[in-house]
């Protein structure tokens, strides 16, 4: 039911951002708040007997959803940006794109070695970013809980690309 009301609120835009591309656009999800709950809900359901002590989102529509569920799961919330975007001491991740290369942070202090931590974003395409986040998590001591996504393109297999990683991904709404 929660794929259905996702899909039905979700907006194509074609070739953006370049052609050939069709964008899926979560921000009328946003007009929504009875959906973003629900969105939640159904996070929340799914990671039932899951160890989660910290929330990571990805920047930066991981942070749309990703501080709420935390927020719900009484478990604290981390950003992870882009370089350059965070104040204090930090840890960097460089990782491969299509066309180049692009660089994650967190801070030094985000959780303690050995948490659980769940990162979130709001889509899962190949994987490449959540992947640089879990290796980047792992390198500073934690354990990667599992994946929380909004939407997934199955078509371009980032599950089986984050699979390794941890077992536990949830998409709420696939294509």
């Amino acid at each position: 039911m929660i794929e259905q009301q996702i899909k039905s609120a979700i907006r194509d835009i074609p070739d953006f951002p370049k052609p050939g591309i069709v964008f899926k656009d979560i921000t009328p999800i946003l007009k929504d708040p009875v959906l973003c709950e629900q969105v939640i809900d159904a996070f929340v359901e799914k990671l039932k007997g899951i160890r989660i002590d910290v929330v990571a989102g990805v920047e930066s529509r991981g942070f749309l959803f990703g501080l709420t569920l935390a927020t719900r799961l009484g478990v604290p919330f981390i950003p992870v940006r882009k370089a350059g975007k965070l104040p204090f001491t930090i840890r960097q991740k460089v990782y491969d794109l299509e066309y180049g290369t692009a660089t994650i942070e967190m801070h030094t202090d985000a959780f303690e070695p050995g948490q659980h931590i769940l990162i979130h974003d709001d889509l899962l395409a190949t994987g490449g970013t959540v992947t640089a986040a879990s290796e980047l998590i792992m390198e500073m001591g934690g354990i990667v809980a599992g994946f929380a996504f909004v939407v997934g393109l199955g078509f371009l297999n980032g599950r089986e690309r984050i699979q390794p990683i941890s077992d536990h991904i949830i998409v709420l709404a696939d294509y």
